[in-house]
């Protein structure tokens, strides 16, 4: 796993400064690898002013983007409804302030049952993205992949007692789905490599992490060194979706060279569009050089 903290320090000095993150929108998928990150700055490096930021993010996400039931995408208009992967991403970042500061958890807790009836429909699927209010599915979307995937981990790092009846249906729609479900783009690839890291010696996850490696293999562009969008598009490429594929990799102790090499790459890299300054790609660009607490605990 990749320590490079004074980056992740410069990085996040000049986000501030730029008033990108942590002062920039709201986004919740931003916001949750962003507290994920502070955390494990404060535990690096036992400076209580990340933990104090990271408290301020989770105060402002739930000012700006908390309703009724569950989470708002995003600050800007065009990021209404809700997505269950962001909302399970939320909740391991909540879980992870939270082995600090218990009450943290018990948001995470509770947020897991707020939102899960409403996205799971039991031997089916989880709905990819539901309206605002969580009064329906979001016109246009379907079934998430990954999402059952992802409630299923992230519900047992947050309690797998009290969450139980949920992760029975998680579980449940994994055994349906691990042997015929075949990933092909490339952040989808990393976070599901970062969750089969948790239980490494599950058939599901044993199944999963080789499919996905076997993928990723044949996406590897070199020279210049990044992972492309999807198989046979190799000239399509993002820097956040690269970013993810370093966690999962790191996760899953996997292909330090290439994770260092689009590290290089990236740093470099100018796409001449909205991502250049976006939050997401500088975030995520901080775990690629320190996951941090997204990586479990040997």
């Amino acid at each position: 796993m990749l320590k490079e903290i004074d980056k992740v320090l410069a990085t996040l000095d000049w986000m501030r400064q730029e008033r990108i993150w942590p002062n920039g929108l709201r986004y919740l998928w931003t916001d949750a690898f962003g507290v994920v990150l502070l955390v494990s700055l404060y535990n690096e490096l036992n400076e209580e002013g990340y933990l104090d930021e990271a408290e301020r993010v989770v105060a402002e996400v739930e000012r700006v983007l908390g309703r009724p039931r569950g989470i708002r995408i995003g600050e800007e208009p065009d990021r209404d409804g809700q997505y269950f992967h962001y909302l399970a991403m939320w909740m391991y970042a909540l879980g992870t302030l939270g082995r600090i500061k218990p009450e943290y958890l018990r948001k995470g807790i509770t947020l897991a049952r707020q939102v899960h009836p409403a996205f799971v429909l039991p031997g089916t699927g989880v709905i990819w993205k539901m309206q605002e209010d969580l009064s329906a599915p979001y016109p246009g979307y379907g079934l998430g992949g990954l999402d059952h995937f992802h409630g299923y981990v992230v519900y047992r790092q947050l309690d797998p007692k009290e969450l139980a009846s949920e992760i029975a249906e998680m579980k449940a729609l994994m055994d349906r789905t691990y042997q015929s479900l075949t990933i092909t783009q490339d952040l989808g690839l990393g976070m599901m490599l970062w969750l089969t890291h948790f239980e490494p010696d599950d058939a599901w996850a044993c199944v999963q992490q080789r499919r996905c490696l076997q993928m990723l293999e044949n996406m590897w562009v070199d020279p210049p060194g990044y992972f492309c969008r999807e198989p046979r598009q190799h000239t399509l490429k993002f820097a956040f979706t690269n970013y993810g594929v370093s966690l999962g990799l790191q996760a899953a102790d996997l292909w330090p060279g290439r994770v260092r090499a689009l590290n290089q790459f990236f740093a470099g890299y100018r796409s001449g569009d909205e991502y250049d300054r976006n939050a997401i790609t500088h975030v995520m660009a901080c775990t690629s050089h320190f996951p941090g607490e997204f990586i479990a605990k040997k």
